[in-house]
């Protein structure tokens, strides 16, 4: 009997969870499986992958296929660099330790990268909501000021009935000097 790691999917319509299960080749994609060894939800960022270490390395060490999402999942994970670490065991290229020093190494490496992304999307989110309440409290402003506008031409009415008693007043003294550079081009 051929056998399948494969995803089997559960969620919402456009909310996908996935299972991951080994199955019969020949079962349908949500139907029968023999075991389970984890879970996928792609709806997070970075996305979520809960797996069963050992389960899923004694199941690729029998010679059950990966899918393509499956082997990028499992990639993902380590299981398959663990599994090719074991072959240069039994091969002699490798002692057990170094196998455990190169598979630990590796896996601090990656860690790290996950916290990194992790960290980077923090920030993000975090710069994008002080440039939201950056704007928002700009608009607040702009709108008090259009609100203080609206309410203050009742005070400019009064400013503008001062306003204009004194051009008048501006207007004679204008026209005197203005008469009298005339006379001082007439001379």
């Amino acid at each position: 009997m051929a056998t399948k790691i494969r995803l089997q999917r559960f969620g919402k319509k456009s909310k996908p969870f996935f299972h991951v299960v080994v199955a019969d080749s020949r079962a349908p994609r949500d139907g029968k499986f023999i075991e389970r060894l984890g879970s996928y939800n792609p709806n997070t960022n970075p996305a979520t992958i809960e797996i069963n270490f050992e389960k899923t390395l004694d199941w690729v060490n029998k010679g059950a296929e990966p899918t393509d999402t499956c082997r990028t999942i499992l990639s993902h994970k380590g299981i398959l660099y663990k599994k090719h670490l074991q072959g240069g065991v039994k091969k002699g290229a490798l002692t057990e330790e170094q196998a455990e020093a190169k598979f630990a190494e590796w896996l601090v490496a990656k860690d790290s990268k996950i916290e990194g992304k992790k960290d980077s999307l923090t920030k993000s989110k975090d710069e994008v909501k002080k440039t939201a309440l950056a704007a928002e409290a700009k608009k607040n402003a702009d709108r008090g000021a259009a609100i203080a506008l609206k309410n203050a031409p009742v005070a400019e009415e009064v400013v503008a009935e001062e306003a204009e008693e004194t051009p008048a007043a501006e207007e004679t003294t204008e026209e005197a000097p203005a008469t009298e550079e005339t006379k001082e081009e007439e001379a």
